[in-house]
């Protein structure tokens, strides 16, 4: 880009292209900003959340002419929305939101409109966060926002858009600074919130674009590889049922054959029926969804059950669930035990969040008109809360499941004969009285809630809080069961793919002698990043 003095008036071409460049320049750091794990578990994607938002806010740039601020201001609030990963884009979005809000009804952004748009955004971030924790992106997205609406209406008034940016960012430089004063695990695993870096960068990318700066080399980072398990061995005989098509059906053929074979779709008087065997089921499901109304759906493992032949059904006889259930999961063995209790799955967990897009076109792949969404990771929640703001016809309810075992123990009494009310509470109920046990490995020096922790050494935690390292995973595993496995019946336990099948029934063996009266099943497939996974019940 040519050399250039910044602008004093920020025009709607202007903003886009600068986000679009913002976007770039984040993009350079997302290793840096998921390096910032404050955890021990290798959970840091809190910078490829945040970018893969932006990306989203990049295509619906790309999208408009941006002839206006109103147009770049859509662009920037509904991209957002529909990229939106993790806790950390989940704000990043809401910050954009009222960004645009404050924006679109102008012609063009000088200094203090822009301050009053970087407070709106830290207002709009803060309102959908229902209970907010200081000392995190939220702070930084405030105080420099704060420091830029005090430098706009100074005495000295008629800073440039770009002066103010730069006061937001050296004022958001300093409050990130203090984060770890702020928020205690912070300071315990020495590092700043990610964030709250992550927002910076998109300042500094807003102001390298104004200023005609190159993409600087990504800085040298450290990150530990994550094995990645393999697919698993059966597909799925997959149904569904559709109203109100408009398109052909030979066009719904079409998009349904490359996805796997023994396909049946039929159609007749705007309806859809089709079959297939697939290996994605959930990620077709979606596809068809946005064809029309989705009426019925059905997953089922082709190890465990005889598919039917779908022809000769009258397609307007179906009668459609009162209520479905949605999951996210990642492990084939979890997402098996899921769809095996009529759950849709949304793929992703730990280190890999689905979007809000991706929940809610899962959400929209089933039948009936109320959906439990179980998001089973506590950074997943906030995406699964903006779902029903995507899906206006159907009534979502997020039952806020914080680990893969609550999940599952609220999908063992899910039905879809329930009402959504009645099903809400009694998965409540089961999700509640879950414990669940993971067993996975540091991936950094820490010491954190008392327990002193060496880089890949077997760290094992109960409903997601440290209590336990170990150098052997399984020795970690007993020691988390202590304590715990008297006050339960059944153990579900899962292993992936680093524990052999015959090592797995050694540590069977093993609990059956210390603790005689817990049932354990024992199943292969748990997600990569966990030796063990186990649910109480």
């Amino acid at each position: 880009m040519p050399d250039r003095e910044p602008p004093a008036v920020i025009t709607a071409k202007d903003l886009s292209s600068a986000f679009i460049f913002a976007t770039q320049w984040l993009g350079v750091f997302i290793d840096e900003v998921n390096a910032l794990n404050v955890y021990p578990v290798p959970d840091g994607d809190t910078g490829t959340n945040m970018h893969l938002t932006m990306q989203s806010v990049r295509r619906q740039l790309g999208e408009t002419r941006a002839s206006s601020l109103e147009e770049v201001a859509h662009a920037l609030s509904y991209g957002s929305l529909l990229g939106a990963r993790g806790n950390s884009g989940v704000i990043l979005s809401q910050v954009l939101k009222g960004f645009a809000d404050s924006v679109k009804g102008r012609s063009g952004l000088r200094g203090r409109d822009v301050a009053d748009a970087l407070v709106s955004g830290a207002a709009s971030a803060y309102a959908a966060v229902m209970k907010p924790v200081e000392g995190t992106i939220l702070t930084v997205v405030r105080e420099s926002a704060e420091a830029a609406n005090n430098a706009a209406r100074a005495k000295d008034e008629g800073k440039s858009p770009v002066a103010i940016l730069q006061v937001a960012l050296e004022a958001g430089r300093e409050t990130l600074a203090r984060t770890p004063d702020m928020l205690p695990i912070l300071k315990q695993a020495g590092v700043v919130d990610a964030g709250g870096l992550g927002y910076l960068r998109l300042l500094e990318g807003l102001i390298a674009y104004f200023e005609a700066r190159d993409l600087p080399p990504p800085p040298k980072v450290e990150r530990r590889a994550q094995q990645q398990f393999e697919e698993e061995e059966f597909g799925f005989c997959t149904e569904f049922l559709l109203a109100d098509v408009k398109v052909p059906t030979v066009e719904i053929q079409q998009l349904v054959a490359p996805y796997g074979d023994s396909l049946l779709v039929v159609g007749a008087e705007g309806f859809v029926k089709g079959h297939i065997h697939t290996q994605e089921p959930e990620k077709l499901l979606a596809e068809v969804g946005r064809f029309g109304r989705m009426i019925r759906s059905k997953v089922e493992d082709m190890s465990e059950q005889h598919s039917e032949i779908l022809a000769d059904v009258n397609l307007a006889d179906a009668e459609p669930p009162r209520v479905a259930a949605v999951a996210v999961a990642s492990g084939y063995g979890l997402t098996h035990a899921l769809r095996s209790l009529g759950v849709r799955v949304v793929g992703g967990g730990q280190t890999d969040n689905p979007s809000v897009q991706d929940i809610a076109d899962a959400v929209r792949s089933v039948g009936a008109e109320s959906v439990v969404v179980m998001p089973n990771n506590k950074n997943i929640v906030m995406a699964a809360e903006r779902v029903a703001e995507l899906v206006p016809d159907k009534v979502v309810k997020v039952l806020p499941t914080r680990t893969l075992g609550q999940g599952l123990a609220a999908a063992v009494v899910f039905n879809e004969a329930m009402e959504v009310s009645v099903a809400l509470s009694e998965m409540e109920r089961a999700a509640k009285g879950a414990v669940t046990l993971e067993v996975t490995a540091a991936s950094r020096d820490v010491e954190l809630d008392g327990v002193a922790v060496r880089e890949g050494q077997a760290i094992g935690l109960a409903d997601g809080v440290l209590v336990v390292a170990r150098d052997d995973p399984d020795e970690c595993l007993l020691a988390l069961l202590d304590g715990r496995a008297d006050s339960h019946d059944i153990a579900t336990l899962f292993h992936n793919a680093d524990v052999s099948p015959a090592r797995a029934e050694g540590v069977v063996g093993s609990i059956a002698e210390r603790f005689p009266e817990l049932e354990v099943e024992l199943h292969s497939g748990a997600p990569d990043l966990y030796a063990y996974l186990a649910v109480l019940e």
